[in-house]
């Protein structure tokens, strides 16, 4: 039986070629080589180089372990501190300067005695160093006893450095014990937490209504005066009698 042409074409083993003798040899050449060489011992200063390496990674690893290990702890914080930044710039990108005017602006402080206070406004325009003129201004005020004002106008005129806000047209004050004022014109002291006016001012509240030609309220102190002729109506004066008022009726009516 004959081998068929395919059969030449099988991939054979080189390891059955006939020059492996010749492979053997060229191995055994290179192994002989590689012994031969000569290797010689580091000298001092090489010596010295590795230690310095060595020391060098001792130290440096476990110091790179450590600020791995701090930044992950910081990571928060970090990414809480990007975040504001974040948003400072996209309200500062909320703001147009033109012509002097900037819009959505908002003013920070304290008074004298550190309570917060901060103005916003739709529009305003600066007029020198001091003085801001305001277009819908409002003015949110911390007082006492983690109490608070809300006092708002169409038109106002902030002194940054006396810290006086001066305002006009449709000003109402709104306090969260359920006072409310409204009037024509208001001038308030933040510094000393002060507003009065000469206008006209109407007032309810839990004490009842009161019309007057002006007022004075000192936030920090709690006065609340009222000034010129008015029309004053208690809510007690609609009620039922107190309990003096009874005595005194029932004293009247004995002595008869």
């Amino acid at each position: 039986m004959t081998d068929s042409p395919k059969d030449d074409k099988r991939p054979k083993r080189d390891d059955f070629s006939g020059n492996r003798s010749e492979s053997l040899a060229k191995l055994d050449a290179l192994r002989r080589a590689a012994f031969q060489k000569v290797r010689t011992a580091p000298n001092p200063e090489e010596l010295a180089r590795r230690r310095s390496l060595l020391g060098f990674a001792k130290w440096a690893l476990p110091g790179l372990a450590l600020v791995l290990l701090s930044s992950i702890a910081a990571w928060p914080e970090i990414s809480h501190l990007v975040n504001q930044n974040r948003a400072a710039l996209k309200e500062m990108a909320r703001l147009r300067v033109e012509s002097g005017n900037m819009e959505n602006a908002v003013y920070r402080g304290l008074d004298a005695h550190n309570h917060l206070y901060m103005i916003t406004a739709r529009v305003t325009h600066q007029e020198g160093p001091d003085r801001v003129d305001l277009v819908d201004p409002v003015a949110d005020i911390e007082l006492a006893g983690n109490s608070w004002a809300h006092i708002k106008a169409d038109r106002g005129v902030y002194m940054q450095h006396e810290q006086t806000l001066n305002l006009d047209d449709n000003v109402v004050l709104y306090r969260d014990d359920g006072t409310l004022m409204n009037g024509p014109s208001a001038d308030m002291d933040l510094k000393q937490d002060v507003i009065a006016s000469r206008d006209w001012v109407h007032a309810e509240g839990p004490f009842g209504k009161q019309d007057a030609q002006g007022y004075f309220l000192d936030q920090h102190a709690g006065i609340m005066q009222f000034t010129g002729p008015g029309l004053t109506v208690r809510n007690d004066d609609n009620g039922p009698p107190s309990m003096a008022a009874r005595l005194r009726q029932e004293g009247a009516k004995t002595e008869k």
